[in-house]
């Protein structure tokens, strides 16, 4: 029995050594485990402050941080280099506004994108609009060769040096475009113009044809081909086919020729329904010519009888004309009075005080082409308003000679009554 308890007490001390050795072990790595897991707690809180938060918004693909002498920290534009301050609650909308107007940012897009401002006139109002444009150096040497061919500028405009700086101002990407490349390019743009009027001029059967001569101040006598015509959609189309210089002789054989090799130059030589000239009798036998060359190939519309059709506007200036030959002597003295004020711009001063002194109209003198009635008829009318102004003038004028007397100004009311008709009667014509 004593035995047995001895055995049974040994058992029991060493079960008991067992599980204190057990609940040691268990203990130790308990606390191995929170110690641990202290440790990663108080490093995640060391670490903490020293971590940058994570930049998402796209704005910072176009701004940079920048540190300022004085340690403060900004956000540089990479465009403009302009600085911004960085909020920090993270917020960039200022930044979006910045990249919204900042002019760098938008040229130096991808394709030399520019921001341009284009005007636009719509029923006589301006718009501007803002827009992107892609900068085309072939387009603007096209656009320089119609306003070289509009506005009759020489071909050395593309190189006068304020026109080169406003385009450099306007836009760095500019090349400089020499005169003989200007020159190409009218001559270029000419050929793309007369392409289109030659097509829409295949679609048309029938063309009428005008024609008339005309002497420059250089004494150079040009002679101008236009062509009307009704297009697909039935409207009325006139387009100037030739402007060219014809020397002399000016007689029959010579128009006819110039105008049969601009018929045949365009295509038109088997469409022409009627030719339209003033009364020249050169005309006359051009015309003749032209209609028997052209009937030879082809049959003439109503056997030729419209062909020839006389200019009903130069027909009313040789009756105008007629008219004023009868009071020749007082437009003479009309028309040096305008000529000898108009010559100083001392006389026309003088001229104007008085106009001023009786109250009249701001009107001014006109000068006439001795060959155009209407232009006579315009002098003869501001002349009219000024007839108490020319004595008052001959008095402070020792020089001024050409005085029209009163009944003078009685036959140059009633002849300007008479031509007002006429005159309305021009506008009729297009």
């Amino acid at each position: 029995m004593t035995e047995m308890r001895r055995q049974r007490c040994r058992a029991e001390m060493v079960e008991t050594r067992l599980d204190a050795k057990m609940d040691e072990r268990a203990e130790t790595r308990q606390l191995r485990r929170q110690n641990e897991s202290g440790q990663d707690s108080r490093d995640e809180t060391a670490e903490t402050p020293k971590r940058k938060r994570k930049r998402t918004s796209k704005v910072w693909d176009d701004f940079k941080e920048v540190t300022l002498p004085n340690g403060a920290i900004k956000a540089e534009c990479i465009h403009c280099k302009h600085r911004l301050t960085i909020n920090k609650s993270g917020v960039t909308s200022h930044f979006l506004r910045h990249l919204k107007g900042c002019m760098r940012k938008q040229i130096s897009e991808k394709g030399q994108n520019n921001l341009t401002v284009s005007t636009t006139i719509v029923e006589l109002e301006t718009v501007n609009a803002v827009q992107n444009f892609k900068y085309d150096h072939g387009k603007i040497r096209e656009i320089l060769s119609h306003m070289i061919i509009v506005h009759e500028l020489p071909f050395l405009f593309s190189e006068y040096e304020i026109f080169n700086l406003l385009m450099r101002t306007t836009t760095p990407h500019y090349q400089k475009i020499s005169r003989a490349t200007v020159k190409k390019d009218c001559t270029a743009s000419y050929e793309i113009e007369k392409k289109k009027v030659m097509t829409s001029l295949k679609d048309v059967n029938r063309v009428s044809v005008t024609t008339d001569l005309w002497k420059s101040d250089q004494k150079i006598s040009y002679m101008v081909v236009t062509c009307h015509y009704v297009d697909s959609s039935w409207n009325l189309q006139k387009r100037n086919l030739n402007f060219l210089d014809v020397p002399p002789p000016h007689n029959g054989v010579s128009i006819c020729d110039v105008l049969n090799k601009c018929l045949v130059e365009w295509g038109i030589e088997n469409k022409v329904w009627s030719v339209t000239v003033d009364n020249a009798s050169y005309n006359d036998v051009a015309v003749r010519m032209l209609k028997d060359n052209l009937s030879y190939k082809n049959n003439l519309s109503l056997g030729g009888k419209l062909f020839h059709v006389r200019c009903c506007a130069h027909i009313l200036n040789l009756l105008v004309q007629d008219g004023l030959s009868e009071i020749q002597d007082i437009i003479f003295n009309v028309r040096e009075s305008v000529k000898h004020i108009t010559a100083s711009e001392t006389r026309v001063t003088i001229f104007s005080e008085i106009s001023k002194q009786l109250k009249l109209s701001s009107k001014k003198l006109v000068l006439d082409c001795c060959t155009r009635w209407n232009a006579t008829f315009c002098m003869l009318s501001a002349a009219l308003e000024f007839k108490d102004v020319f004595p008052r003038y001959a008095a402070r004028d020792t020089t001024y000679t050409f005085l029209p007397s009163e009944e003078d100004w009685k036959k140059v009311s009633v002849v300007c009554s008479f031509l007002e008709e006429f005159n309305e009667v021009t506008h009729q014509f297009p």
